[in-house]
């Protein structure tokens, strides 16, 4: 019997209807990012493993789609590492390149590489698709777009105001009334420096960044096996669970 045709876990097929509604949404991002003086670049959907591990942390490298490198791939790759299933040491021998997993890192590339050509402040937006080896599910796909939008080159302030002006202008052209809220890294920063764990600053954004969906127990779990002392975790729990208005939490920070 002949094989049902099928497409990979997490990946989906367009029709139509679907291209036509999807057309009208990227059409109409890209206006207002044209509408606010940004410039549209393409990366190419592979990067150099060299780019793009170490970038996302532990976990994030764990969901980069690596790719082999094309001929005899296990030429360069040590008898022992096989035998031993050295993964970590073995990738770099038999995978050079990588899907890549989000816009940002190649953008970071692009302007390093095409500096001499860019003339700054570089205001840019790219909608392209994105990559993850992530475990399929409701609403979660390893294939996606990104539609970025970033200003390199200056340190104004008014360029975060624009962002934010150019979002809410966005949702007002498909008529959506949304909510926008800011957050700020430093914050984020600052607690891991006052709990005592100033270079675990990834590790613990990737972990409270889950804590709507896996508790903070298991919150706290992973940062314990990240690395951090029970002390660290100890003085981060009234953090995470700061409660009242925006005005209130931030007072609660300050003191």
């Amino acid at each position: 019997m002949a094989q049902k045709p099928s497409i990979p876990k997490g990946t989906r097929d367009f029709s139509p209807i679907e291209m036509a509604k999807r057309n009208y949404i990227f059409n109409t991002i890209k206006e207002v990012f044209l509408l606010y003086g940004f410039q549209q670049i393409e990366t190419p959907a592979m990067e150099n493993l060299s780019t793009l591990m170490g970038k996302y942390g532990e976990e994030g490298d764990k969901l980069l789609f690596k790719m082999l490198n094309s001929g005899d791939y296990l030429k360069n790759a040590p008898a022992e590492m096989l035998e031993q299933h050295d993964y970590i040491h073995l990738i770099p021998k038999i995978s050079e390149k990588g899907l890549r997993y989000d816009l940002t890192v190649p953008f970071a590339r692009y302007v390093v590489m095409h500096r001499n050509d860019i003339q700054f402040p570089f205001k840019r937006y790219q909608i392209q698709p994105v990559w993850r080896a992530d475990r399929p599910q409701k609403g979660r796909y390893r294939e996606f777009y990104q539609c970025d939008a970033d200003v390199v080159g200056s340190d104004s302030l008014m360029n975060e105001i624009e962002l934010v002006g150019m979002i809410d202008e966005v949702f007002k052209r498909f008529g959506i009334n949304v909510i926008i809220k800011i957050n700020n890294r430093k914050v984020l920063s600052g607690i891991a420096e006052v709990i005592g764990a100033p270079d675990k600053i990834v590790d613990i954004t990737v972990a409270i960044d889950k804590i709507d969906k896996i508790g903070l127990e298991n919150v706290n779990a992973e940062l314990l096996e990240k690395g951090l002392s029970q002390d660290a975790v100890d003085a981060l729990q009234p953090l995470l669970t700061l409660s009242g208005s925006n005005e209130e939490k931030l007072a609660t920070l300050s003191t």
